[in-house]
């Protein structure tokens, strides 16, 4: 026990801090799309301008530097263009940067594990805490080769980082790299270009409180209609006034309409994107807005009615309901979900779990949700797992921060409560103290369903095992048996067991003595020896 890691104490999770919802620009003319298609691709040279002028100040730069480029950017498109345009650079380096930070906290990783194996000797065998050595001295010899790239590598990553240098492409690194393995990806030339291109467009815009429905640059009216306001070498191309072009199509968002509608019409920020998906050739408006987060509960009020412990997976949920005193109830629940195809399919996937599990949790009048805290940034490593390929694409798979984001949203609007818990042994303990005790002819229990319970009694504050461990002395029929369950503060949950008459052994039943002292036996050997044969006197006769 000395060995395990401390556990952190469980926590109720912050609720959502902004909002965002989509609908499609149905209905357009094509002179809309046109309009769309140069406005986006003369934003979009704009935003890679002002990119690579934003990589090159570095850690240099400064609000004077900043400024200046805003009013380059104002002359060529307007001055909220140009703070859209700006920011959007600015999300982008820090993005850039704060993955630069995790590439070389992953090198550091790999580079400290490949020393540790390649100093001990071939076909040593390691511990539960540090890995052996390789198996051979060829795996020795690769593994040698390859700690120097790593050095090298990790030597390039923190000069860029320490001179501010970073790496960006604006459409994404693998579509870029897709140009050179069109066959591979069922492209043909001209539909790479397509999304390349599409994928470089900045149609955006920033709200403003107190500006007319919120936003000056890109406005929806309560009545769905959508204007943009033109930058100022595409002022020719307005159908409007002040510079404005007004779209044919009219717009309605069915997720949290209402509440959209609501902050337009008392002129509260929204921020609007614009965007065109060239798979399925439909144009996209995304309308996102700040939100004050939720008030959270205390973790007492929110486990007053039992938990829902839910452990997370590559394929499924596995859910079970517990009580308040971490009993499990009923029968445990698995929700499916494939993410075996493209991303939109995966999100589709993963709200479809979500939702099933939240409707389950109201049926079952529970307040709180518990999962696990998981993030597997440092356990994707290669030379963490070396060979274990399928395991490291297991864990690589699993949606874990796209999972916790959708499920704090989404439990937020249900008034569930999601318990965050240390996630350290759960699958292991769990398995070990549940696995096999809830098992049945009719009910097999899988080692996902026990962990679920370890991560629900570890979100109430119980221990995972079924019942606390008396002393090593009274763990014998001295003092008689334990109790399974009862509630911690429950008086007397760790008293004896009523005593039950007959020796306590396996091989005898416990009435055995009861049986043994009133039968008799039938044969003369048999007779107790603490019987006394008695002599009758002989019978007298005249």
């Amino acid at each position: 026990m000395a060995d395990l890691r401390p556990i952190a104490a469980p926590f109720v999770a912050l609720g959502p801090s902004g909002v965002a919802v989509r609908t499609r620009l149905g209905d357009l003319t094509p002179e809309d799309e046109k309009v769309l298609r140069l406005v986006g691709a003369h934003l979009g040279s704009l935003a890679s301008k002002d990119l690579k002028a934003r990589c090159a100040d570095g850690l240099e730069h400064s609000t004077e530097s900043w400024a200046a480029r805003k009013r380059d950017l104002t002359a060529e498109s307007s001055s909220r263009w140009a703070g859209s345009i700006t920011k959007a650079t600015h999300d982008q380096w820090a993005l850039a940067r704060r993955g630069q930070a995790a590439h070389v906290q992953s090198l550091e990783a790999g580079i400290t594990t490949i020393r540790h194996r390649l100093s001990m000797p071939v076909g040593e065998k390691g511990t539960k805490r540090a890995p052996g050595g390789y198996r051979s001295a060829q795996e020795w010899f690769h593994k040698a080769r390859r700690l120097h790239v790593l050095e090298d590598r990790l030597d390039q990553v923190r000069a860029d980082r320490g001179a501010g240098r970073v790496h960006v492409v604006r459409g994404g690194k693998r579509l870029l790299g897709t140009r050179h393995n069109l066959d591979k990806a069922q492209l043909t030339e001209a539909e790479w270009r397509e999304r390349w291109e599409a994928g470089r467009w900045l149609l955006q815009a920033d709200g403003e409180s107190g500006k007319r429905f919120g936003n000056e640059t890109i406005r929806i009216t309560p009545e769905g209609e959508v204007s943009i306001k033109l930058p100022a070498p595409r002022a020719d191309l307005a159908n409007a006034k002040h510079g404005r072009y007004v779209l044919a199509a009219k717009v309605r968002f069915p997720h949290r309409g209402q509440e959209w509608a609501d902050r337009v019409e008392a002129n509260r920020a929204v921020a609007y994107r614009i965007h065109y998906d060239t798979r399925r050739g439909r144009w996209y408006v995304d309308a996102s807005w700040q939100i004050p987060p939720t008030k959270t509960i205390p973790l007492e009020a929110a486990l007053a009615d039992g938990v829902i412990g839910v452990d997370t997976n590559a394929d499924h949920l596995a859910a079970w309901r517990l009580d308040t005193h971490g009993n499990p109830i009923g029968r445990p629940r698995r929700f499916f979900f494939d993410l075996s195809r493209g991303a939109q399919h995966r999100d589709a996937q993963v709200r479809h779990a979500l939702t099933r599990l939240l409707n389950w949790a109201k049926t079952c009048g529970v307040k709180a949700i518990a999962v696990e805290d998981l993030d597997f940034q440092a356990e994707k490593t290669r030379e963490k797992h070396g060979r274990k390929r399928r395991f490291r694409q297991l864990i690589s798979s699993m949606p874990t921060g796209k999972l916790r984001a959708r499920l704090t949203s989404m439990a937020d609007a249900t008034g569930i409560a999601i318990i965050a818990v240390d996630p350290a042994y759960t699958s292991k303990w769990g398995a070990q103290h549940w696995q096999k005790p809830l098992a049945s002819p009719t009910r097999k229990t899988t080692r996902h369903d026990a962990a679920s319970i370890a991560i629900g009694r570890r979100a109430q504050g119980h221990p995972i095992r079924r019942r606390t461990t008396p002393p090593r002395a009274h763990q014998s029929d001295v003092h008689g048996y334990r109790t399974v369950q009862a509630d911690r503060r429950a008086p007397g949950r760790e008293g004896p067991r009523p005593r039950i008459p007959g020796p306590r052994t396996r091989s005898v039943p416990p009435d055995a003595a009861s049986t043994r002292a009133t039968r008799t036996s039938t044969t003369v050997r048999g007779v107790r020896s603490d019987q006394v044969w008695v002599q009758d006197s002989l019978l007298l006769t005249d």
